[in-house]
């Protein structure tokens, strides 16, 4: 991965974060308003995420889910707690809104592989721990070729090939495919789950 290729990445997502955001800033006070009305505060879900190489950060996302617990203190099933805008809101990856901050801070780009949970580092093959070696991203070449829809590993796969092959003409595509994905809301579950079932690790050698 080049110098050259670092700067311009950055400074696209620096230019194309600061557009947006003062672009759509009304269309994003009138979704967190929705979001008090019919799910209350905080309007942000906020948590820690590993980035590049693995360093925590954290991540901001619109709250599409109600905090409902059981009679323990547990919180219930996503599926249960999940609203109606909250559905809509992730059809259209409009809870992905706010990681615009995330961009314009530098710990998250437009273009990699989308930065998951803190405790599923251990749990990686070393070949799949190479998604780390490149910054996250708000979508990514896994997300535009399947996304929730495809296996953990196939998903894994496609990141470490992003690593490999990432090119500025590269993210540009995978910009627009993004596009046409969303509008086509291809991809947004794992069947049978309201995204993926979590990941516990890969088979090593048959185990």
């Amino acid at each position: 991965m080049s110098r050259k290729y670092i700067f311009i990445k950055r400074f696209f997502d620096l230019c194309f974060s600061i557009v947006l955001i003062t672009v759509i800033l009304p269309f994003i006070l009138f979704i967190s308003g929705l979001i008090i009305i019919s799910i209350g505060l905080p309007v942000v879900f906020i948590q820690t995420r590993p980035g590049l190489h693995g360093k925590p950060f954290r991540i901001y996302k619109f709250r599409t889910m109600k905090d409902v617990r059981d009679s323990m203190g547990m919180l219930l099933p996503d599926k249960i707690r999940l609203t109606a805008l909250g559905k809509f809101l992730r059809k259209y990856s409009l809870d992905e809104l706010p990681q615009l901050i995330n961009v314009l801070c530098g710990n998250l780009s437009f273009i990699g592989p989308r930065p998951l949970l803190m405790e599923y580092l251990p749990r990686y093959t070393p070949e799949q721990a190479r998604r780390h070696e490149v910054k996250p991203g708000i979508t990514g070449w896994a997300q535009v070729n399947g996304r929730n829809a495809i296996s953990w590993e196939e998903k894994f796969i496609l990141d470490v090939w992003y690593v490999d092959h990432q090119s500025f003409l590269l993210d540009i595509k995978i910009l627009l495919m993004t596009f046409i994905k969303v509008l086509k809301r291809e991809g947004i579950s794992a069947d049978g789950h309201t995204t993926m079932p979590e990941f516990t690790g890969s088979c090593r050698n048959g185990e």
